[in-house]
């Protein structure tokens, strides 16, 4: 096939697609397309052999599909945010449909007239595009340990379904009144498919409750006060008990990391103090924290833990340690916070457990403006797990706001 014959063959298909597009399949001539490309319609019918020959090309040589869902494959190596990740792609799908609404228009009102050749390449189409986005959730499923209700092949046709079943009642009504509008069905999207046909195996759901996850719908944060009075009583039992304390209210740790931390696990420099979490198969970063519910503990050069781990003359690699130079345990950390907390109570009057502290931290986070998934990133538990953590920051902003205005003359 000569150069000249492959350019007149593209020039044809991008001219057909385009009118397609702009005016659908029934009312574009093969005249116009011909004209359009700068060809006679002969020519056009010694390449494809009629205006559906040309639509079946169209429909088989347009890679907009095929793209998306090679670039949503990468995304799996290495894995990333999956919410993220799934929520672009339909967003991508959804734009990708929006620039030829006519043609849209045209194929599922029209498919009907179409012939048997026609309908398999449509068919064929949409199988190239699930075939993408399974790779993708089969590679996410092994990796990030979930159990799924479907295989990941029926995963991918029911997105793609629902995301193509969106456009057409977007391009087909002029009114419908199903989502507040585009993003909100898209998260809803997302939502829908990542916790109602995927959730946490039980490896993933012990890693965050290993985290300090609490299933339940009330999250007890601890007001500033009874916070800073811990740590006060923490500093007086020596600089490994304030550290520890600072790690439990700085970084939101839960006591089952923090005695899996080693020395090499912290990072920190001018700009930033970090801790890295390591438990079989997940490993996050995060932030040491030197405001506490405003007040200011140190800086990221020196602060409670840093002043631990200069303080260190062992070579144990373990980050905390006993009175007898071991590894600190579990329980000798719970004992450590009932001391530190012996005689205190929350506004609920009962002893503080320290699992509060770690809800202290997702609330004050929360509080001070990150991102929900932001905090899905730094606590490794998803969008489920963390909605109390969002109720109550919710709250407490709403209680604050309306001190605030109590404070102002009405």
């Amino acid at each position: 096939m000569s150069s000249q014959l492959i350019s007149t063959r593209q020039r044809l298909i991008q001219a057909a697609l385009e009118l397609f597009s702009a005016q659908g399949v029934s009312a574009t001539t093969t005249r116009q397309i011909a004209e359009k490309a700068e060809v006679n319609e002969v020519t056009l019918f010694r390449n494809f052999g009629n205006k559906h020959g040309l639509l079946l090309a169209v429909l088989e040589e347009s890679a907009a599909f095929k793209d998306l869902g090679e670039s949503l494959v990468r995304r799996a190596t290495p894995p990333g945010n999956v919410y993220q990740a799934l929520k672009d792609y339909a967003s991508d799908s959804l734009h990708a449909l929006e620039r030829v609404p006519e043609f849209v228009r045209s194929v599922v009102g029209e498919a009907d007239q179409f012939p048997a050749e026609n309908r398999r390449a449509l068919g064929r189409g949409v199988t190239e595009a699930n075939r993408y986005v399974a790779q993708y959730l089969a590679t996410v499923i092994q990796q990030g340990h979930l159990k799924t209700y479907l295989p990941a092949e029926k995963l991918a046709s029911l997105l793609n379904g629902m995301i193509l079943g969106y456009a057409v009642i977007e391009f087909t009504s002029e009114f419908h009144e199903l989502w507040e509008d585009r993003d909100d069905f898209l998260e809803n999207l997302v939502e829908l498919f990542l916790h109602g046909a995927m959730s946490p195996s039980a490896e993933s759901a012990t890693n965050c409750l290993q985290g300090g996850f609490i299933n339940n719908t009330e999250v007890a944060d601890l007001p500033a006060s009874l916070v800073h009075e811990i740590l006060q009583q923490a500093r007086k039992f020596g600089v490994r008990d304030y550290a520890l304390a600072y790690v439990l209210f700085g970084a939101g740790l839960s006591a089952t990391e923090i005695i899996s931390l080693e020395r090499s696990h912290q990072i920190y420099d001018t700009q930033g103090h970090f801790l890295q979490i390591t438990i079989p198969g997940f490993v996050r970063q995060v932030p040491v924290n030197q405001w506490i519910l405003g007040k200011r503990y140190g800086s990221f050069t020196n602060n409670p833990l840093i002043k631990w781990h200069k303080s260190r003359k062992d070579a144990q690699t373990a980050m905390f340690l006993n009175e007898t130079g071991k590894p600190l345990s579990e329980s000798e950390l719970q004992t450590r916070w009932q001391v530190w907390s012996d005689g205190l109570l929350t506004p609920q009057g009962q002893t503080p457990a320290i699992a509060q502290a770690q809800q202290t931290w997702r609330v004050e986070m929360l509080m001070r403006g990150i991102t929900l998934e932001n905090l899905i990133i730094l606590t490794g538990c998803d969008r489920t797990q963390l909605q109390p953590y969002v109720r109550r920051a919710k709250e407490k902003a709403a209680l604050e706001q309306a001190t605030r205005l109590d404070h102002k003359p009405g």
